[in-house]
C-alpha cells in the first residue's frame, strides 16, 4: 500500500509538470521544430501532419454530431471538437496551448452558444449554467497555478474556462464528470508512464489533451 501510494502521488506530479508558461515567449518549439514552416512556430506541428490531425478531428466532429443531432449548439460544439484537437496536436509535442487559440475560443464559443439560447428550450437558464461552469472551473485551475506553480501551465488555465462553458451547458452532472475525467484520464497516463519508468516524478507531460479528452467524455455522456 505505501508503495503503491507513492505512486498515486507521484503520477499526480507527473501529469501537471509543466516546464514553460504555455504562453511563454522562451517556450521551446519542440525537437522536431520545423523552421520551413510559415507563421508561428506553435503551428509547426498541425503544418507537419494536416492530414492525420483533419482525421482525427473529422472523428470527433462525427462523434459529436451523432451524439448531439441537430440541435442549436450542435456549431458550438463542432467548434469544440476541432479547437480541442488542434490544441492537443499542438500541446503533445510542443508542451504549450497557445494564446491565439485558447483566448479567441472565449468569445467564439459564447457567441456560438448565445446564437443557440432562442432556439432552445430553457435556453437562457442553460446559458447562465454555462457562464457558471466557465468561472467556476476557470478559478479552479486558477487556484492551483497560483498555489503550485509547477503543477499545471498558464494555458491549462487559459483553455479551462472555455472548457467549462461547454460541460455548464450541459449541466451540473456533466461540468463534474469532464473535471473528474480530466484527472482521472491525466493520472491513469501518468501512473502508466511511471509503473513502464518511460517517465519520474519530475518529467513534464502536457494536460492540454486529457482536459480536452475528459470534456470530450462527459459531452458524449450528457449531451
Amino acid at each position: 500500500m505505501r508503495r503503491g501510494g507513492r505512486r498515486l502521488r507521484r503520477a499526480a506530479r507527473v501529469g501537471f509538470v509543466a516546464e514553460y508558461p504555455p504562453d511563454s515567449p522562451t517556450a521551446p518549439a519542440g525537437d522536431g521544430a520545423d523552421d520551413t514552416v510559415t507563421g508561428p512556430h506553435w503551428f509547426a506541428p498541425v503544418a507537419r501532419a494536416p492530414w492525420p490531425i483533419a482525421l482525427t478531428a473529422l472523428a470527433v466532429v462525427a462523434l459529436l454530431v451523432w451524439r448531439i443531432g441537430a440541435r442549436p449548439e450542435l456549431p458550438a460544439y463542432v467548434y469544440l471538437g476541432v479547437l480541442g484537437v488542434v490544441l492537443s496536436a499542438i500541446d503533445i509535442p510542443l508542451r504549450r496551448l497557445p494564446d491565439p487559440l485558447t483566448l479567441s475560443s472565449y468569445p467564439i464559443a459564447l457567441v456560438l452558444l448565445a446564437v443557440a439560447v432562442p432556439f432552445t428550450d430553457d435556453g437562457a437558464a442553460r446559458y447562465v449554467f454555462a457562464l457558471a461552469g466557465l468561472g467556476a472551473l476557470w478559478l479552479f485551475f486558477a487556484v492551483q497555478w497560483f498555489v503550485v506553480p509547477n503543477a499545471i501551465g498558464l494555458g491549462d488555465v487559459k483553455l479551462s474556462g472555455t472548457l467549462g462553458l461547454y460541460l455548464g451547458w450541459l449541466g451540473s452532472s456533466a461540468w463534474l464528470l469532464g473535471v473528474f475525467g480530466m484527472f482521472a484520464l491525466g493520472g491513469l497516463f501518468s501512473i502508466a508512464l511511471l509503473v513502464t519508468r518511460r517517465a519520474d516524478r519530475k518529467s513534464a507531460i502536457p494536460f492540454g489533451p486529457f482536459m480536452v479528452a475528459g470534456t470530450l467524455l462527459a459531452i458524449l455522456v450528457h449531451a
